[in-house]
C-alpha cells in the first residue's frame, strides 16, 4: 500500500512540473515597428494567441532600428526566455540575430518579413509569398487598364524582401503585357505621409501616370490623398487588405487590394514557437496565403484583418 501511495505521489510530483511548464512558456516579440497599421493587426493577433495557448508574451518595439533590435533580441535571451519571435527591420540583417538564437539554444521564428539566410535548426519562418502579392495586384490593374498605359510602382522600405518581392511580381506581369511600361519606381517607405510627398512629386513633374501599384495599402491611401479627387482616375491597388484599405474599395476609391492574413500570421508565428520549445518538428517555411480582393468580394475579408 505505501509502495502504491509513494508510486502516485512520485507520478503526481513529474507531472505538475510538465503542466506548470506548459502554461508557464515566455516568448519575446521584437516588431520592426509598432507605429504600423498591418503590424498592429499582427501584433494583436499574437497576443490574442498567447493568451490562449497560455503562453506570457513580452512585446518589443525595434523602432525600425536594426541594432535595437539585435539589442532587444539579447534582452530577451537574458531573461531566459523559452522562444523568441522577430518581425525583422532589415531582412538582409538577421544572421547576428540568428547566431543569438542559435548559441543559446532558443527557438527563432520569423514572422511576416522573410529572412535573407538560411534557416537553421529550430527555426522557422511565417509569412506569405510577397512576389504572388505583386503579381496579384498588378493582373487586377491590367484588368482594369484594359492591356494598355502606364504605371507607377511605389515601393516600401528598401531593406525589406517584401518590397523587392512585390515589386518583381508587378514588373513580371507588366511584362507579359507590351502595352503596359512601368515609367516610374520609387520608394515611400510603407508609409502614408511619404506616399503623398512621392506621388506629389510625381504630378508636378507632369509624369503621365494611369495607375498606381503600391506595394502596401497605406501608401495606397497616401497616394490616393496626393491625388485628391483624382481628376484623371488613375488607378490604385495596394496590399494587405487593412480596414481604410476595404473602405476606399466600397467608395470605388481603389480598384485592388491584396488580402495579406496578419491574424493567420500571427497565430501561425505563436504556434511555431510553442511546438519549437516542445520538441515538436515544424516546417521551416510556413506560408499563409494571399487572396485578391476587388469590390465583388471584399465583404467576405471585412472582419478579417481587424486590429
Amino acid at each position: 500500500m505505501n509502495i502504491k501511495k509513494t508510486l502516485a505521489v512520485t507520478l503526481l510530483a513529474c507531472m505538475l512540473p510538465a503542466a506548470a511548464m506548459a502554461k508557464d512558456l515566455s516568448v519575446g516579440v521584437s516588431m520592426a515597428l509598432f507605429d504600423d497599421n498591418f503590424l498592429t493587426i499582427l501584433r494583436t493577433a499574437m497576443q490574442k494567441e498567447m493568451q490562449k495557448e497560455g503562453v506570457k508574451g513580452q512585446m518589443e518595439d525595434a523602432k525600425g532600428d536594426v541594432s535595437q533590435q539585435l539589442q532587444q533580441v539579447q534582452n530577451f535571451i537574458g531573461q531566459g526566455v523559452d522562444a523568441i519571435i522577430v518581425n525583422p527591420v532589415d531582412t538582409n540583417a538577421v544572421k547576428p540575430i540568428m547566431d543569438q538564437a542559435t548559441k543559446a539554444g532558443i527557438p527563432l521564428i520569423f514572422v511576416n518579413r522573410r529572412p535573407q539566410a538560411e534557416l537553421t535548426d529550430k527555426m522557422a519562418y511565417v509569412g506569405s509569398d510577397s512576389e504572388l502579392a505583386g503579381r496579384l495586384q498588378m493582373e487586377a490593374l491590367a484588368k482594369a487598364m484594359n492591356g494598355k498605359g502606364n504605371v507607377a510602382i511605389l515601393m516600401g522600405d528598401l531593406a525589406n524582401e517584401s518590397t523587392r518581392d512585390r515589386t518583381k511580381g508587378v514588373e513580371a506581369v507588366v511584362a507579359k503585357y507590351p502595352g503596359i511600361k512601368v515609367v516610374q519606381k520609387q520608394t515611400a517607405k510603407f508609409t502614408r505621409n511619404d506616399a503623398v510627398d512621392v506621388v506629389s512629386n510625381w504630378l508636378t513633374a507632369g509624369d503621365d501616370i494611369q495607375a498606381i501599384a503600391s506595394n502596401n495599402d497605406e501608401m495606397a491611401i497616401g497616394a490616393l490623398q496626393a491625388l485628391g479627387k483624382n481628376p484623371n482616375h488613375i488607378l490604385i491597388a495596394g496590399v494587405d487588405g487593412t480596414p481604410d484599405a476595404l473602405q476606399m474599395l466600397k467608395n470605388g476609391k481603389m480598384v485592388a487590394t491584396v488580402f495579406q492574413d496578419a491574424r493567420g500570421q500571427g497565430e501561425g508565428a505563436v504556434q511555431a514557437a510553442v511546438k519549437l520549445t516542445k520538441g515538436e518538428k515544424v516546417q521551416k517555411i510556413i506560408d499563409i496565403p494571399y487572396q485578391l480582393i476587388t469590390k465583388d468580394n471584399m465583404q467576405q475579408f471585412v472582419n478579417r484583418n481587424q486590429k
